[in-house]
């Protein structure tokens, strides 16, 4: 890869910014690779809960990304823009909605001060999945002085590289705590969450290094911080104002879908027989779901949407279950339900549309222009979605429009660095395109791209 050298020299910058001594241990060894998942609900409850944090911060809410990361590493960090990359085992971790809030506070404050760690070249067109690709690739290159370990989607490395490469100094630590303690006054927010979460961190600090969270490893954590943080809460006018009933239920029912999702064998320790909360039932459903139990699967979520018939999420797991399960042509009304009650929503639509795509009509015009109305749509919301490409390459090239199917397949490539073969998509439609016409200028412009980064 021609441009190695050159981000190497300016990752290697950004090491000795931020640089922290830290004993390695090789993170392939121990955990699994991070996986990126996407949930409407789970994705909207956090940017509805992170909004008031972000409008303090002086950032608009729109242009804030929080992006969830299945791992059973407990960690946070920020990348590749005002992106929040949450995994799954920290919100597990999290007793209360508060402690949540926290974190997304906390992470805001290194967006507002400037702490990001990112390189443009490396990370601002590139799909989630490539952004957490380069951080894990970029700890494989450095250490092995092998180009190739950057360009991976999926790719162990030393957890040093990696851990210089997100980790903050200690000052900048401090500042982002304060920041979002200023950020929770502002909106009025009890601000206790930062600080119990905080404490749950606290004994990490004294256990040896390989036992303790990335979180804490990348966001060190010293005495003097929690004194800090305990002083300013303790005179918050907001520190004893509980949160709503809707959401710490809100939280009860992310933490259940992703229990049911991630560890469905725990399911029974986690919620007793005589638990007969939604959330149970709800982690209950997603359980029969994930283990292929497909009766006690439609059971489940029946009685869930006899409850809650109108719940947007209960309809969309309904038509996620009919889909894996061969019955593509019904889920279709499920989706479309979903859809009408959230019509804003990108992720919906996109099911939708890729059920639309699978199902038996799935040769019929209108059908297919369906899905490439809802997937145009997404796409304005969506423009990091490697799936949103593919689906509209597919859709077009059924209708015959092999130009746009094109467009939409080099357009996918770059979002996951694979620049040749976009290069060998886009050079195809300027031979056969109008010159200045649209699909020729986004065929040269993905070139231009291209050659931004190579060089």
């Amino acid at each position: 890869m021609q441009s190695f050298n050159n981000r190497l020299k300016i990752s290697f910058i950004y090491l000795v910014i931020i640089l922290m001594i830290i004993p390695s241990v090789s993170f392939a060894q121990k955990r699994k690779h991070p996986t990126l998942i996407r949930d409407t609900e789970i994705e909207t409850i956090l940017k509805e809960w992170g909004a008031p944090i972000f409008e303090a911060a002086n950032l608009n809410p729109d242009n804030v990304n929080i992006i969830l990361v299945q791992s059973d590493v407990m960690n946070a960090f920020v990348a590749g823009g005002p992106n929040i990359f949450l995994y799954t085992d920290l919100i597990l971790k999290t007793e209360n909605a508060g402690e949540l809030i926290g974190v997304i506070a906390h992470e805001t404050g290194h967006i507002a001060g400037g702490h990001l760690i990112r390189s443009r070249t490396a990370m601002e067109r590139a799909s989630y999945e490539s952004i957490i690709g380069t951080i894990l690739g970029l700890g494989a290159a450095i250490v092995s002085g092998d180009p190739s370990a950057v360009s991976a989607l999926s790719v162990g490395g030393s957890s040093i590289a990696q851990r210089r490469y997100l980790a903050h100094s200690r000052i900048q630590e401090s500042s982002a705590d304060q920041a979002a303690l200023s950020f929770f006054e502002k909106a009025k927010i009890n601000p206790s969450g930062l600080e119990t979460f905080m404490d749950k961190l606290k004994s990490q600090t004294y256990m040896p290094e390989n036992q303790q969270s990335e979180y804490i490893r990348t966001h060190p954590l010293v005495d003097n911080r929690i004194e800090a943080l305990h002083r300013r809460i303790e005179q918050s006018k907001y520190k004893n104002q509980p949160f709503t009933a809707k959401m710490m239920e809100q939280h009860a029912r992310m933490k259940a879908k992703l229990v049911g999702f991630i560890n469905s064998g725990q399911i029974p320790w986690v919620y007793d027989d005589q638990d007969q909360s939604i959330a149970a039932k709800y982690a209950r459903a997603i359980g029969a779901y994930r283990d292929n139990r497909v009766e006690d699967a439609y059971s489940k979520i029946n009685e869930l949407l006899e409850t809650e018939p109108e719940n947007p999420y209960f309809l969309e797991l309904k038509g996620q279950m009919l889909v894996e399960f061969g019955r593509v042509n019904e889920a279709l009304s499920y989706y479309r339900e979903a859809s009408n009650l959230l019509p804003e929503d990108p992720l919906i639509r996109i099911a939708l549309a890729h059920a639309l795509i699978e199902s038996k009509q799935s040769n019929n015009l209108t059908i297919l222009n369906e899905a490439i109305e809802h997937l145009n749509y997404a796409l304005r919301y969506e423009p990091r979605s490697t799936q949103v490409h593919r689906l509209l390459a597919t859709a077009y090239g059924r209708l015959g429009k092999d130009s746009k199917a094109k467009i939409h397949l080099a357009e996918e490539a770059v979002l996951q660095r694979r620049f040749s073969y976009a290069q060998q998509h886009a050079e195809s439609i300027l031979t056969k395109e109008p010159e200045g016409s649209k699909l020729w200028l986004e065929a040269k412009d993905i070139i231009y791209f291209i050659k931004t980064v190579k060089h």
